[in-house]
């Protein structure tokens, strides 16, 4: 009977964590969805992904809107 609930509450507590890490951001990590266009479109930029040229004229089109 011990035994059975060691396994029964390990499991769920294990089962908690999993969950929780899956859904919850790490420290420092922000959320994907909270990024402005803008941020996006300067990590972009920023890994080499868009050149310069199209860096700023996307910039400059989201400034006007």
């Amino acid at each position: 009977m011990v035994v059975a609930m060691v396994l029964f509450w390990g499991g769920l507590i294990t089962l908690a964590l999993l969950v929780l890490k899956r859904f919850v951001p790490k420290q420092g990590e922000r959320a994907r969805t909270s990024s402005s266009a803008q941020e996006i479109l300067a990590e972009r930029f920023a890994k080499g992904e868009i050149d310069e040229e199209e860096y700023l004229h996307r910039r400059d089109i989201l400034r006007e809107s």
